[in-house]
């Protein structure tokens, strides 16, 4: 998920992990704000360093992704390069990108940690949408709004798109997955191409 700072991507993604788990997927949340913590500590928020962090959050998601992982990526990722590079980590077959497209006035107001009214007051420099760039994407496969649905809503919304291309299935089985033993009336045949 891509978007402003405060337009509610972590609060979708959230739900969606919940969801997601009802489902029978194990999800892995890579949250921007925990990913900077951890994974990135020690970047900054100018452009050399926004990149490395989306770019390190794509290897990640990618490699989850290759040994059949379910990942949602809530971040802020302004830049749509860098976005088109972590699609390519991921693969294209596997990537969904979710704009979360919530208008700069709505995220201000939203905003309980004073971020946007310090980048106003230019007490910090290089903040998306205030004095860097965000660029929006240009076909994301699912556009969120957040000041018309609830986060539960778009949530769901995913959830429905996700079983729309096969990601899930409604009957409760997921694409790649095996089905629960009790679920099964005969054995089933594995075949194997070695």
């Amino acid at each position: 998920m891509t978007g402003l700072s405060g337009a509610g991507k972590s609060t979708t993604a959230e739900i969606l992990t919940s969801l997601l788990l009802e489902h029978g997927r194990q999800v892995t949340l890579l949250d921007g704000d925990v990913v900077r913590t951890h994974l990135s500590k020690g970047l900054g928020f100018s452009r050399e360093d926004r990149d490395p962090n989306i770019l390190r959050i794509g290897f990640v998601a990618g490699e989850n992704a290759r040994h059949g992982g379910t990942i949602i990526c809530a971040a802020i990722s302004p830049y749509r390069a860098t976005r088109n590079e972590a699609r390519k980590m991921v693969g294209e077959e596997r990537f969904v990108e979710v704009f979360v497209d919530t208008p700069i006035e709505v995220c201000e107001e939203r905003d309980g940690k004073g971020l946007y009214r310090r980048a106003r007051r230019g007490q910090s420099t290089g903040f998306t949408g205030v004095d860097d760039p965000y660029e929006t994407p240009v076909n994301p496969e699912i556009t969120l709004n957040t000041v018309e649905y609830s986060a539960e809503e778009n949530a769901r919304r995913i959830i429905a798109y996700l079983e729309e291309q096969g990601f899930l299935l409604p009957d409760g089985f997921n694409k790649g997955l095996a089905p629960a033993e009790e679920d099964i009336a005969e054995p089933a045949e594995q075949v194997v191409d070695a």
